[in-house]
């Protein structure tokens, strides 16, 4: 740890760059430097391949190439900055993109999770010419060095394998707070997911842990249905051959589910999920629709039908609260993350990676380092 009057190192390791829109990703070399204030270095173990990764790359996020891709990321601390008193070298911690601040209005109102200045580092990763790197999601974890803001970083049970631990960092929390936080699916519940991806049967994890008792999955792929299916779906539905609004009735006895969770997120997934669910039931939005999608709902069914229309951000999860738990309830064998975890691979097959995802044949491949 480096005072302020020190000069600080820079470290050379190797990254996964996405250069310009829909261009392969290249292996380059990254600049890292040391922490400074509020600031931590942290070697990455493992990082999960996401779809917003995929999303930066098409540049469907914004343009700010050249991007360091990567955030789904679990590893230790190496060094922290002058006035990091939370964290020290050698703690294994997961990454996250919400580094709360404390003292916003949500902060104050004792809703952190709904945080509205969240942060990241200060200091900028570079490429060996100087180009300033946009690390994704403000983590920039397929590198074997990540500089973050220390409110990144959330210190969790080591004894958890990297690769399980890092799928917290993005799409399984997602999926699992879309059910846990924002949806509250509690025990005798029935519930339908839309989209059996991995944030989606990441809610079907979930809803099996909170004790719901009808939890039907629906999907166009029936090898996504099949992992469904294992993680905890009692029904699924291929909505390829089947009124998934019907189906789903006809699973309650003609009343629609408690909690409707899209994790797809179009107008067409979302209509569905309103009118799948019960009266007075929930619908969640966890999937992530594009700009351009627009809505439209008659609104005397709106009026009609109550209940709650709830957009989950991110599963609406606190990491100080919501990792160190569900590590935990992995580790005693009730929440099976391994599941999740289709692949490990080198740093080099990451558009690989993407190939698989984009054709449906993995839930997550992850980065693992030596």
């Amino acid at each position: 740890m480096a005072s302020d009057g020190e000069s600080r190192h820079v470290h050379e390791v190797r990254g996964v760059v996405a250069g310009a829109k829909g261009r392969a990703v290249s292996i380059e070399t990254v600049l890292v430097p040391d922490p400074g204030p509020g600031e931590a270095l942290v070697t990455v173990a493992a990082c999960g391949v996401c779809h917003t990764d995929l999303h930066y790359r098409e540049g469907h996020i914004n343009d700010e190439f050249p991007f360091l891709l990567g955030h789904e990321a679990a590893g230790v601390v190496e060094a922290v900055g002058t006035d990091v008193t939370d964290l020290s070298p050698g703690d294994f911690v997961v990454l996250n993109w919400r580094a709360v601040c404390g003292r916003c209005r949500a902060c104050r109102r004792g809703r952190p999770w709904y945080c509205f200045a969240t942060h990241n580092a200060t200091q900028k990763m570079t490429l060996a010419d100087g180009t300033v790197l946009a690390p994704a999601l403000g983590i920039g974890a397929f590198a074997e060095k990540t500089l973050v803001a220390a409110g990144q970083c959330t210190k969790v049970d080591p004894a958890v394998t990297p690769a399980v631990a890092g799928l917290l960092g993005c799409g399984v929390m997602a999926g699992i707070g879309a059910a846990l936080n924002t949806g509250a699916v509690t025990r005798g519940d029935s519930v339908a997911v839309i989209g059996c991806g991995g944030v989606g049967n990441a809610a079907i994890a979930a809803s099996r842990l909170a004790g719901a008792t009808t939890i039907i999955g629906i999907d166009l792929d029936d090898r996504k249905l099949a992992w469904a299916r294992d993680l905890g779906a009692t029904h699924t539905v291929n909505a390829g051959g089947a009124d998934p609004v019907e189906a789903v009735r006809g699973l309650t006895d003609g009343h629609g589910a408690d909690v409707v969770i899209d994790a797809v997120g179009t107008p067409d997934t979302y209509r569905q999920a309103f009118y799948a669910r019960d009266l007075a039931g929930t619908v969640v939005l966890v999937g992530v629709p594009s700009p351009e999608m627009t809505l439209e709902l008659p609104l005397l069914d709106v009026f009609g039908r109550g209940g709650a229309l709830r957009s989950s951000w991110y599963g609406d999860c606190l990491p100080s609260r919501d990792f160190p738990t569900l590590i935990c309830l992995h580790l005693q064998g009730r929440l099976p993350l391994d599941a999740f975890v289709s692949e490990t691979i080198p740093l080099d097959g990451v558009e690989d990676a993407f190939a698989k995802m984009r054709r449906g044949e993995v839930l997550r491949s992850v980065v693992t380092f030596p």
